[in-house]
């Protein structure tokens, strides 16, 4: 990247869109769990779709790579670039436009830069749902969100990023501008183009806007905490629950003992409602009606729940009694990775097996890392109704963090054994990022993989964009060395 080219960028993008001082570019270089220290270039922050296509075009006549980056809370150091200084961070964060909101099609078209709790609240002040539920979504970007296809805690009911998705607007590789902004529920016109991009973790093309499909309002909702014998009897409530009323069901959401003890000792203020067990589970009931549905909700769930104690599928629970509350039992599961983060260092696994393998899954997965480093935390949680769980592991007392960390490839190896053993899946949602590139070949290696390259091949000829990510490295055009 020359100095000529920064000033053809500076005056394309305006003031504040190119920001080159090292400190302006920290907070962009370095990923959430700072386990990379990018150096980049540059950090473009273009404005518009028109600004994005400039800045697309002009670095890739110049063969300059390009980082995508929304909130920058990737899990596995997806949107970090590499440490030569030879990339730019391309910022989506100035695009944080609502460009229209409809309650008849129930649909919303947001531009790339807008926070996922921004658009939910957009939709909620239009009396609408956006339904996708992330921990980071006070941060996490539209075009991120899409990018990476977040899961989160309401899949159970309305699936993932890429079941909401109408329509999108993504800048490609030459600087060309795909206008797929339709906002049809049906149209069999070829290819679904705008699927190729969604997951795709900026490897393909830069989402600018998106169309995203809305539910209903919701304004009556009950929760539970239940304390659990083990997870077989989770797996058992689950079933319980969707035969009474599956509609119903927003969310299943499960915390192992160790990792809400964690909780109650980092964060302040959490405080558990049931008596201490080995495992839990957060239910949230929710509808879009009024009083009445509120208590038939609370009823419902009332008796699935006592027949659940009757059964011995379940050895406590409360129920919310009001907003507050209900609060206070999703603070219990959203922090636990912040309470993780203050504990020490820890091992991420964002793994899924199908549902009637979890129990084999997190004992058999406990045990082969316990054997690896004795005295770990083992602290799984996670959306256990979709079948996705984040199989922690943190340092056990006495171990220095780096320590811990060095043996990262042997747990996570220890964890994905178990995994591929059941059928499942070394990233149910976080992605692949940087983190997890040296999986793909044995995982999703042969044809399978051979059809990913030929599509970037197709998309991004040079391998400009985000070069590093989702591809094993030193293997030419996908490869970041």
């Amino acid at each position: 990247m020359t100095d000529a080219l920064l000033q053809q960028l500076a005056a394309r993008l305006g003031p504040g869109g190119l920001v080159t001082d090292a400190g302006d570019m920290a907070g962009y270089a370095t990923d959430w769990r700072r386990l990379y220290q990018g150096r980049p270039r540059a950090v473009l922050r273009p404005g518009s779709t028109a600004e994005v296509a400039q800045a697309v075009r002009l670095c890739a006549q110049a063969g300059v790579p390009i980082v995508p980056q929304g909130g920058n809370t990737s899990m596995v150091g997806g949107a970090t670039p590499a440490g030569d200084g030879t990339a730019a961070i391309l910022s989506l964060e100035r695009m944080r436009g609502l460009r229209a909101i409809d309650p008849v099609e129930m649909t919303m078209t947001v531009e790339a830069g807008v926070t996922l709790a921004a658009a939910q609240a957009m939709a909620a002040e239009a009396g609408m749902l956006l339904p996708l539920s992330i921990s980071s979504e006070g941060s996490a970007q539209i075009g991120g969100v899409l990018a990476t296809n977040a899961g989160g805690n309401n899949t159970l009911r309305f699936g993932n990023a890429r079941d909401l998705v109408l329509g999108l607007e993504v800048v490609l590789a030459d600087g060309q501008v795909w206008d797929g902004l339709r906002r049809l529920h049906k149209d069999n016109t070829g290819y679904s183009l705008r699927q190729l991009f969604v997951g795709s973790e900026g490897t393909l093309g830069i989402i600018t806007a998106a169309v995203l499909r809305l539910q209903p309002g919701v304004s009556a909702r009950a929760s539970a905490f239940c304390a659990l014998p083990s997870v077989d009897h989770a797996l058992a409530l689950l079933a319980r629950l969707r035969r009474r009323d599956a509609g119903a069901l927003y969310a299943f959401e499960y915390m192992s003992g160790a990792s809400v003890d964690l909780v109650l000792h980092h964060v302040a203020g959490t405080v558990l409602p049931v008596e201490p067990a080995l495992h839990y589970v957060l239910i949230d009931y929710a509808s879009t009606g009024r009083e009445e549905a509120r208590r038939l909700l609370e009823e419902t769930l009332e008796e699935v729940l006592g027949e659940a104690l009757e059964s011995g599928d379940l050895l406590d629970a409360a129920l919310s009694q009001n907003e507050a509350q209900r609060a206070a039992f999703w603070r219990l599961r959203e922090e636990h990775a912040e309470a993780q983060k203050r504990a020490g260092a820890s091992v991420k696994n964002d793994i899924s097996v199908p549902l009637t393998a979890l129990p084999e899954c997190l004992a058999a997965a406990s045990e082969a890392c316990a054997a690896v480093v004795p005295g770990l935390c083992i602290a799984p949680f996670g959306h256990l109704g979709d079948g996705n769980i984040h199989f922690n592991l943190v340092q056990p007392e006495g171990m220095e963090g780096a320590a811990f960390l060095a043996r990262s490839e042997e747990l996570m190896a220890a964890v994905n054994a178990v995994v591929q053993r059941l059928g499942g899946s070394f990233s149910a949602e976080h992605g692949v990022g940087r983190l997890k590139t040296g999986l793909m070949e044995s995982w999703r290696g042969g044809v399978e993989l051979a059809l990913m390259r030929r599509v970037k091949a197709a998309l991004d000829p040079q391998g400009i964009f985000n070069p590093g990510v989702i591809f094993p490295p030193g293997q030419g055009l996908t490869g970041s060395d």
